[in-house]
């Protein structure tokens, strides 16, 4: 396992980022744990959760997990997503912030969190409402790096410029959807980043399963979350993801290599992203992303994986100027 620097903090993190959104649901607490100690024995030691994820449940396990060497871990979390029924339990208001953060805390059990993300915009609430939320919590030692999550480009350098205009803390990592038939972030969100300085730890690496190879078999699995969630189904939805995928799975099947694994060393081989987030289900589905770390990734074989998808238009939309991502 390598480690790279998580933006301009000086702190340095796996080239891995554990997921924990099956923890306390798809994963039972059993499962979770072996799956938390996988993880580590691959030398990862940076984690991300969210309030949202299985009613706290998600938060709570880990919390449970990490006690004895909290120190040695670097912890992500989210708010922005309801956590109760109240009108006011949601969204990116200072109040939801202060509340969704202690909330946090307490299911972790600790006394911080390494890494806060605004998990999505909020139309509601100015940014700079939202800014002096995390702003309060950084300077209460409660947070110490500012995030954010599932933002454009230009949200998300709105936000960093507000950040400097203030004397604020600044964000340090921002986390995108990425994977080979997902590459909007290509165009603007990733070179954004790499000019900010910003880690990106994206997620999604495998396609919410799609870039397995199992949904192009003629035997096509009842579970999983491209046929039981309605929001992954639509994600992935489009004839050429599918058609992508079967061609990248063949392709890896060539090689004698999971397609998980590539699909992960792929994501993880863009020169701006510090480390892809990795989940599961179960230990033998994380087993194929941990192994992601033992190919080698050179250019020409990125360019070849990237050949079989579609390459996002520029920013400008002068396809003529277009150039191939390698």
């Amino acid at each position: 396992m390598n480690f790279k620097p998580l933006g301009r903090t000086g702190v340095r993190v796996s080239q891995l980022c554990g997921g924990t959104m099956a923890f306390g649901g798809d994963a039972d607490e059993r499962m979770s744990a072996g799956m938390y100690r996988a993880s580590r024995d691959a030398g990862i030691n940076f984690f991300d959760t969210a309030d949202q994820y299985n009613g706290g449940r998600s938060e709570e396990i880990l919390g449970g997990l990490i006690q004895g060497h909290r120190d040695d871990l670097v912890l992500a979390t989210k708010c922005f997503n309801p956590t109760g029924p109240d009108v006011n339990a949601r969204g990116l208001s200072r109040r939801h912030i202060a509340r969704a953060a202690e909330g946090s805390l307490r299911r972790l059990n600790t006394d911080r969190v390494d890494v806060l993300y605004l998990h999505q915009p909020d139309p509601a609430t100015p940014l700079e409402e939202t800014l002096r939320a995390l702003e309060d919590l950084v300077r209460d030692g409660k947070v110490l790096y500012p995030a954010i999550s599932n933002h454009s480009a230009w949200q998300i350098q709105a936000a960093a410029d507000l950040q400097k205009a203030h004397g604020w803390a600044r964000l340090q990592v921002i986390q995108p959807m990425y994977n080979l038939v997902k590459r909007q972030a290509e165009v603007e969100i990733l070179p954004m980043a790499e000019a900010n300085g910003f880690a990106v730890v994206p997620y999604s690496p495998a396609g919410g399963g799609l870039l397995s190879g199992k949904y192009a078999q003629q035997d096509k699995p009842k579970t999983g979350r491209l046929v039981e969630k309605a929001q992954y189904e639509a994600r992935y939805g489009d004839e050429w993801m599918h058609d992508t995928a079967a061609r990248f799975a063949a392709m890896c099947r060539s090689r004698g290599i999971h397609p998980v694994s590539m699909a992960v060393a792929w994501a993880g081989s863009h020169p701006s992203v510090t480390a892809p987030i990795i989940g599961a289900r179960s230990l033998e589905q994380l087993q194929a992303s941990l192994d992601s770390v033992k190919i080698a990734m050179t250019p020409e074989l990125r360019a070849e994986i990237a050949a079989l998808s579609r390459t996002p238009p520029p920013a400008t939309d002068r396809l003529e100027e277009a150039k191939p991502t390698a």
